[in-house]
């Protein structure tokens, strides 16, 4: 079944947020907006605007156009400094337990 805009731009959020450990709060204090917006905004109670979408890609270094494509496009053009470092276990560092 194929995504509408508005769930491949709500997608493409959560899956920005993921890759960079941005939370709800995070993203709403880079974007002027209170956590309750975002969290309406990604719940599909409330719609990103083209504003908003113009933001959110401002925001994470990407093309607006990569965001509407949805999370894999977005997520590919994110530049790889602004990615979270993975956590290695403790037990793979050899921290000794």
């Amino acid at each position: 079944m194929k995504m509408t805009l508005g769930e491949r731009v709500r997608a493409a959020t959560a899956a920005l947020m993921h890759i960079t450990g941005e939370s709800q709060a995070d993203l709403a204090t880079a974007l002027g907006i209170s956590q309750t917006q975002i969290s309406r905004r990604q719940s599909g109670h409330a719609a990103w605007s083209l504003t908003d979408c113009e933001a959110l890609a401002t925001h994470y270094g990407i093309d607006v156009l990569d965001l509407l494509a949805g999370p894999t496009r977005a997520c590919d053009t994110l530049a790889p400094h602004r990615r979270r470092t993975p956590h290695t276990p403790a037990a793979a560092q050899g921290t000794p337990r």
